[in-house]
């Protein structure tokens, strides 16, 4: 994810990192292209390119830029149910840590080796859940958090985010059937691990129903054929102007368009996915300093204005 601050005019126009110029400046491009060669075409023989009224392409361009809003609002709309999500599992995991310092009121020595166990799970659990959700990724930082009892178990599940839980919950049952926790105890901190699952649950929801294809192909058809009849319908009209604009127009719809898939998969590795690395390790560092540990490396920083 993009982090920085809002820059000045002059840089606003020559900013590249962030952006969705470099995924679709080869359209704009050929847009521009086809453009000028229209222009050239016409005022070489009208005949053989006829100006066109320009009237259906405002109206289909009103109606184009509807359907893309629409379909970049339900998109974003992904993309910050997938933050809040994240943020709730932090949330959570702050409130597991203080709900477990419990344990060490009630037994010293054993109860700060369980309370160790059970938030270092829940440190495993979300770099886990970054491993799921980016398939083929982060997966050596998870093993190395995880308990070398647990690997074996761990590699032969089919979801391991959930293969956790269910671990920290029979590391609960565990202290409840040895009486060294109330019932009342149990149900609270079983509640707590229940979030977790259910910040689990909807982000597999958002990472396994994408926005209906169809609907999809259908904009990314109408765009493109708005953009290439385009130069058409204004080459009488605007002369050698009409490439800058069907240039710009086709910046719009295409960067749109660009954007609304990066933010269709907020756990990818695009620039204006979310940093779920960074916000698992957020996690780690508040799980590790409410063990004590004094030695803990800073909070995740971008690094050049890139935080994944």
């Amino acid at each position: 994810m993009i982090v920085r601050d809002r820059p000045s005019l002059l840089k606003l126009f020559f900013i590249l990192r962030g952006s969705v110029i470099q995924r679709i400046f080869p359209q704009v491009l050929f847009v521009f292209g086809l453009s000028a060669l229209v222009v050239w075409a016409h005022r070489i023989d009208p005949g053989l390119v006829p100006s066109v009224n320009s009237g259906p392409f405002a109206l289909l361009g009103i109606a184009l830029s509807v359907f893309l809003g629409f379909r970049n609002n339900a998109c974003y709309d992904r993309w910050w149910e997938a933050r809040k999500d994240w943020g709730q599992l932090i949330f959570t995991a702050r409130d597991f840590a203080r709900q477990t310092l419990i344990l060490t009121e009630l037994d010293k020595v054993s109860g700060d080796e369980a309370r160790h166990r059970l938030l270092t799970l829940t440190i495993a659990f979300a770099h886990a859940l970054v491993s799921h959700l980016r398939p083929g990724s982060h997966a050596a930082r998870t093993l190395e958090r995880l308990p070398q009892d647990l690997v074996a178990g761990y590699k032969a599940s089919r979801n391991g985010p959930d293969f956790l839980l269910r671990t920290i919950g029979s590391e609960l049952a565990s202290l409840r059937a040895s009486e060294r926790i109330s019932d009342l105890q149990w149900t609270m901190l079983d509640g707590t691990i229940a979030r977790m699952s259910a910040v689990l649950a909807a982000c597999e929801r958002i990472r396994n129903t994408p926005v209906p294809f169809g609907y999809t192909l259908l904009l990314h058809r109408t765009a493109y054929l708005f953009c290439f009849l385009l130069p058409f319908g204004f080459a009488d009209a605007l002369g050698w102007a009409t490439p800058f604009v069907t240039a710009l127009v086709a910046y719009t719809f295409f960067g749109l368009d660009a954007l609304s898939d990066e933010l269709e998969e907020p756990f990818g590795v695009s620039p204006n996915d979310l940093p779920i690395v960074a916000l698992a390790e957020t996690i780690e560092i508040n799980m590790r300093e409410a063990l004590g540990e004094k030695d803990l490396p800073e909070l995740p920083k971008p690094n050049k204005y890139m935080l994944m």
